[in-house]
């Protein structure tokens, strides 16, 4: 190799990348009813949520024509009032916010998204959204059928 100082530069950057990538799933296993979840919030056929501030918040901001739609996120105590510092966490600097209160979230989305209530468009826990109302051939058995 003629440049073998590039080379491990580029291998350390591919490594910390992948590793801050992996960092990032570590908060998937934890469901949206369980305590300490905290990260957005789809809010599909729920009521309007009760947000700590009214307007969204955003961290930098994209030129117009980037312009992106509001998210809902439940947020740690206090990540919300220094969110320039914490937005990465959540992986949305750029995109406005609104941060649901944890009362709303508690009394009124968790029971809804235990219920299947939550999802957009009527789509309901694990279901593949086919149509095919578990009529694959391999569930005739489940039906009745021989």
């Amino acid at each position: 190799m003629k440049h073998p100082n590039k080379f491990l530069a580029a291998l350390a950057l591919t490594t910390a990348f992948g590793l801050n990538a992996n960092a990032a799933d570590v908060g998937v296993s934890v469901n949206i009813s369980q305590p300490g979840f905290y990260g957005r919030i789809d809010i599909g056929r729920v009521p309007a949520p009760m947000v700590i501030y009214p307007r969204p918040v955003i961290i930098e901001q994209h030129p117009v024509t980037l312009q992106r739609e509001p998210i809902y996120l439940r947020v740690q105590p206090g990540h919300e009032k220094r969110w320039d510092k914490y937005c990465r966490r959540y992986n949305a600097c750029g995109q406005p916010v609104y941060f649901v209160q944890d009362n709303w979230y508690r009394d009124v989305y968790v029971p809804r998204y235990n219920m299947g209530g939550a999802g957009r468009d009527g789509e309901h826990g694990d279901h593949d959204n086919r149509g095919d109302r578990g009529r694959d051939k391999k569930h005739k058995k489940d039906r009745g059928h021989d």
